[in-house]
């Protein structure tokens, strides 16, 4: 049988990778699923096709999702044959095994003549620990599973006593004690208000139609925002022209921009003009004179220098943010203001005291790359029953598209399947037993595979009945305000991208700066969620939608920017020339998973920028 395979194999065109290997697997797929060796091969074609496999080489690698496949196939083969067939998923079977008597008696008869076990449509986690309501462990482990240090806190900021908000710091030190003692059980919170400033396209909106010319005017409305912001504040001199040769020293505004492809360096800087004063003509930036600076490409900044050449452009002074003083805009257009579902029906004895908050925030992949079970997932909704957060701020990806199986196309759900009930419903269960004061804010990804690939991004688009009051969604980037207090949201790593190409001098003699904190407050001095141009290729920009979304048009009181960079939380005190008198809370809260073990999160109390307790913890 081996050769015969072999021989069918090559007649189609395939070469072996680890021929032995595969052929012994093949042979057994043969005898297992009583398929002919011809019937394997065209599987296989079918299979390479719709994989859009690279090379007609038969990988050792696929052979594990080509038996899933073959499975399938048989699967709903006997399925059709049998129409009176009843088809059992994993969540059924424990839950016939584990019931308690009152609920056996409800639960209905299993058909004892036809049975197919099936986890085609359910992949409810597995995990140590109380997955299932009846609390009996799984048979299935994990590496995630059999991890140590959980809950472990691996960064805190506490500038308030913990007896203010009625709660005890959870014992993280010993592993083997029981959960309930790791996660203590705190006071239940009130229910919180929640504002959703709308600023960004639609759900369902058509994109991939932007121009050149709609890039172009993104670009220039930049420049000329920051111009007449500058020139408004009365600090400065009337913004000129610097191409033009003067003697005398000039103020200019205009965007950083490289002269090459290349990363930026010192000798390749260019700062591009508004079309209103140079036609949108470039001059080169010498910074030589500066003892600190810290610039990157899209970066709009003004220079105070002269150019006595008119080739270029000498600095003396980088003012690289707009002041605060004519920055804010407190009151953004009512018609942009969204209230949540319901709130406007709440009693104001209901919700909490304003200005204080207490989040848990994580950010995806909320699995790990070894299976699509969720296991952080659940262990996160387990942790926040028992801290009871008021508000669960959970940013994509959910359906990760750089997960192993989603890339390969190993799954046989869909997308929105995985979302559905992977996700959204555990997220329903949670609400519901945590009762009317929990909720949860969904703030989506560009690696979504279930979601829009553009940015700015739509939120997404869910039903969740009832609950609608509870479960809420936010663009990507997005801003929301909960007891009153801001909060400013962008799951594109932006962090990461704007480090890769920023490059900074920082005086000999002065206080040294931390780099997170000098690159989250890039984000607050332009006023951008994303001020990187030209932008990474990863990330499908679309400024024809709604350029407005990546405005950051006031100060946050909190910055959430997710990052593969290490977790952070850092108080931004206006490191940056004109955000003095501004402080803002930037924290990042790593990613939930990593590879096949747990990541991080964040759990946030927030009483104003002086009174905070934040904690990193370790899944």
């Amino acid at each position: 049988m081996e050769e015969e395979i072999k021989s069918e194999f090559k007649n189609s065109g395939f070469d072996l990778d680890e021929e032995q290997e595969i052929l012994s697997k093949c042979v057994a797929f043969c005898i297992n699923c009583t398929l002919s060796p011809s019937y394997l091969v065209s599987s296989w074609e079918a299979y390479y096709l719709n994989r859009q496999l690279n090379e007609p080489i038969v990988q050792n690698a696929e052979m594990d999702g080509f038996l899933l496949h073959l499975q399938n196939v048989k699967k709903e083969a006997i399925i059709k044959e049998e129409t009176g067939l009843h088809s059992y998923s994993i969540r059924d079977v424990e839950m016939i095994l584990n019931n308690d008597e009152e609920t056996k008696d409800n639960t209905p008869g299993t058909p004892t003549d036809q049975y197919v076990y099936s986890t085609a449509h359910d992949s409810t986690p597995l995990t140590h620990g109380s997955v299932f309501s009846s609390g009996n462990p799984s048979t299935l482990v994990t590496p995630f599973s059999k991890r140590t240090d959980r809950f472990a806190v691996k960064f805190s900021i506490n500038t308030m006593p913990d007896v203010e908000n009625g709660k005890q710091k959870p014992n993280h030190e010993n592993n083997d004690i029981d959960e309930d003692d790791v996660v203590r059980k705190v006071t239940p919170r009130r229910r919180c208000s929640l504002m959703i400033h709308e600023s960004g396209p639609k759900p369902g909106c058509r994109f991939m139609y932007d121009r050149t010319e709609d890039k172009v005017n993104a670009l220039e409305n930049r420049i000329r925002e920051h111009t007449r912001a500058l020139a408004a504040s009365g600090l400065y001199e009337e913004p000129t022209d610097p191409t033009i040769a003067s003697q005398r020293s000039i103020f200019a505004v205009g965007m950083i921009c490289c002269d090459g492809e290349g990363h930026l360096n010192e000798k390749s800087i260019m700062l591009q003009s508004s079309a209103d004063y140079s036609g949108g003509e470039c001059v080169r930036l010498d910074l030589q004179r500066l003892s600190h600076f810290s610039v990157f490409p899209g970066q709009v900044v003004g220079i105070e220098g002269h150019n006595p050449s008119g080739h270029c452009l000498v600095a003396s002074k980088l003012v690289d943010s707009i002041p605060s003083s004519v920055s804010e805009d407190e009151d953004l257009n009512p018609a942009k203001k969204r209230q949540a579902t319901g709130e406007g029906n709440q009693p104001i004895n209901l919700l909490c005291k304003q200005r204080e908050l207490s989040m848990i925030i994580a950010a995806g992949p909320f699995t790990t790359i070894d299976n699509l079970l969720f296991e952080p997932l659940v262990e996160l909704l387990a942790y926040a029953k028992r801290r009871q957060p008021q508000l669960l701020v959970l940013l994509g990806p959910f359906v990760d598209t750089d997960h192993p199986d989603i890339k390969k196309g190993t799954t046989d759900r869909s997308f929105d399947e995985l979302f559905r009930f992977d996700i959204l419903r555990k997220l329903e269960d949670y609400v519901e037993s945590m009762g009317s004061a929990a909720r949860v804010l969904l703030v989506p990804s560009i690696r979504d595979a279930n979601h829009d690939f553009v940015f700015p991004q739509p939120a997404l688009d869910i039903n969740v009945g009832d609950l609608k009051s509870q479960i809420a969604c936010l663009n990507n980037p997005g801003i929301f305000e909960a007891n009153e207090v801001k909060v400013g949201c962008c799951t594109v790593d932006v962090i990461k991208q704007v480090s890769g190409e920023e490059i900074s001098r920082t005086a000999a003699d002065g206080k040294p700066i931390d780099r997170m904190s000098r690159l989250a407050n890039h984000i607050l001095g332009q006023r951008s969620f994303y001020p990187l141009y030209p932008l990474a290729e990863s990330v499908p920009l679309d400024l024809s939608l709604a350029p407005e979304a990546l405005q950051l048009s006031l100060i946050p009181d909190v910055l959430i920017l997710p990052s593969d960079i290490k977790y952070f939380v850092k108080v931004l005190n206006g490191e940056s020339e004109g955000l003095n008198s501004i402080k803002c809370i930037a924290v990042n809260p790593g990613r939930l998973s990593k590879g096949e073990g747990g990541g991080t999160f964040l759990e946030f109390d927030y009483r104003g920028p002086d009174k905070i307790n934040a904690s990193i913890v370790g899944i």
